[in-house]
Order: structure tokens, then sequence, then C-alpha cells
């Protein structure tokens, strides 16, 4: 039995660099890709049918992808709220780092990349999340289910050491008090 092919969506800063990746994932005959422009068709999309991946550019013009990625997270009329994300950048800085991780970014990839680069970390992503996302999906490092843990007990200090082995064990003659002999 053939598992259903994953669809990867892209949205880049540019139709050529879309097309050419949109060209080399489709290469992976077990992944549907679609290519947006807008992120208006690819919410619109993702209204109405699931989307396994989602490749993003921090450098398209609009809304920013951590916006974009936020609005998706936090839009409860979509089949795909808990979307895995990739994200492309030229240059990440410490503010943007904060963004992605608070959007819930799984991962950001530097430009200019080989475009087989991006194809095989989709492919280790959708890997790696398939039973993750049986188990209730991964929700970003700002979203994630707490196990809830019993309060932590400090362990009350050793009294005796009739168990310790002495490392440089005492080998003077012990001293008995009252015995001047």
């Amino acid at each position: 039995m053939t598992e259903p092919a994953k669809v990867v969506a892209i949205i880049a800063a540019n139709t050529a660099l879309s097309s050419l990746l949109g060209m080399v994932v489709a290469g992976d005959s077990r992944l549907k890709v679609r290519v947006f422009e807008s992120e208006l068709e690819l919410i619109a999309y993702m209204r109405l049918a699931p989307v396994h991946m989602l490749v993003c550019d921090f450098d398209r013009e609009g809304r920013p992808a951590y916006e974009m990625v936020e609005g998706i997270r936090l839009n409860g009329d979509l089949v795909s709220q808990d979307v895995p994300v990739i994200a492309l950048t030229r240059s990440i800085t410490p503010p943007m780092r904060h963004q992605a991780i608070s959007a819930g970014i799984d991962e950001v990839i530097i430009k200019p990349m080989s475009p087989r680069h991006l194809l095989q970390r989709i492919q280790t992503r959708l890997r790696s999340r398939s039973v993750i996302g049986v188990l209730g999906g991964y929700r970003g490092p700002d979203r994630r289910n707490r196990i809830s843990m019993p309060p932590v007990q400090p362990v009350p200090a050793r009294r005796s050491t009739d168990n310790v082995i002495p490392l440089f064990p005492d080998r003077r003659k012990p001293q008995h008090p009252g015995l001047d002999g």
C-alpha cells in the first residue's frame, strides 16, 4: 500500500526562485508541490486542502514571513494549522531569530543554498515528523504541550557514611581516648 503524496507549499520572494524550488522538490515522486505567488492564495488553499510542509521566504515583499506563520498558527479555519515551516533568508539577525522561534518556524535556511539541500531538509522534516504528528504534532518552541510533572522534591542529605568507601583510607592506628599507656 502506497502512502499518499505529501503536499509542499512554496511561497518565495520571486517567481523564478519559486519555480526553481518547485521543480527540484517535484523531483521526489512522494511529494506534490504547490507554488503560490501571494499569501492570500496560500491561505485560500490551506482552508480547503492539507499542506504537509510550508517553505516561505523572509525576503518576499508584503507581510514578513514570521507574521504570516503566526497568522497560520492562529487561524482555526485552516486544515493544516500546525504545518511544519522552513523559512529562507539572506541573513539571520538576532531579532529575526527570536521572531522565527516565537512564530513557530521550524528551520531557517540561509540563501543562496542548493535547491537539493532544501529538498533534503524537506524530506528529513517530513520523515521525522511523521510519528510526532500522529501523537499530537509539534507546536513550535512556545506552543509545546508540556507534560505535567510532580514538583521536584529535594533529596535529603545523607546522614551516615556506612555505605561510603573512602578513596584514601586513614591507615593510622586509632587513638583511644583515656588510654594513655
